[in-house]
């Protein structure tokens, strides 16, 4: 995992906050072994604003990687950050529960999860489609 985390803190250094003054790098590996990393890059608007790891997910999926092993990610200030909810999401859109999220403590210390624990019962396609067909059937009943 050194690597990993060497990568996600490598990555800070693109990143643009003049907002929250806040770096955040991640690196995501693939299930070939290739990392591409992110970094977070704000917006004056905030909401406008892209986090590191769906932007190193956005790089891995335009190269055509859909399937991934491992993501890392750290801070400036090394506190352990996890991916917000938004960013765990787009990770369930393409990572199964068990990809290995890496949070950088500082040194050598790591906090492991996995993407399932950090966000449980993921709304997926299959929850669309269960929600699809219970619409048809309760429309089948009117």
């Amino acid at each position: 995992m050194d690597e990993l985390i060497a990568a996600a803190r490598d990555a800070l250094d693109a990143a643009h906050v003049p907002y929250s003054e806040y770096r955040v790098g991640a690196a995501l590996e693939t299930a070939d072994g290739t990392v591409y990393t992110g970094c977070n890059i704000e917006n004056a608007n905030y909401s406008n604003s892209l986090h590191a790891e769906e932007v190193a997910l956005a790089e891995a999926v335009k190269a055509g990687h859909r399937e991934f092993e491992r993501i890392a990610v750290s801070s400036g200030v090394r506190d352990g950050v996890t991916p917000c909810g938004m960013c765990r999401q787009s990770l369930a859109e393409f990572a199964a529960d068990d990809l290995v999220v890496a949070c950088d403590e500082g040194g050598d210390a790591v906090t492991e999860y996995a993407l399932g624990e950090l966000l449980p019962n993921t709304i997926s396609e299959g929850t669309l489609d269960d929600a699809s067909e219970a619409g048809e059937a309760r429309d089948a009943g009117d």
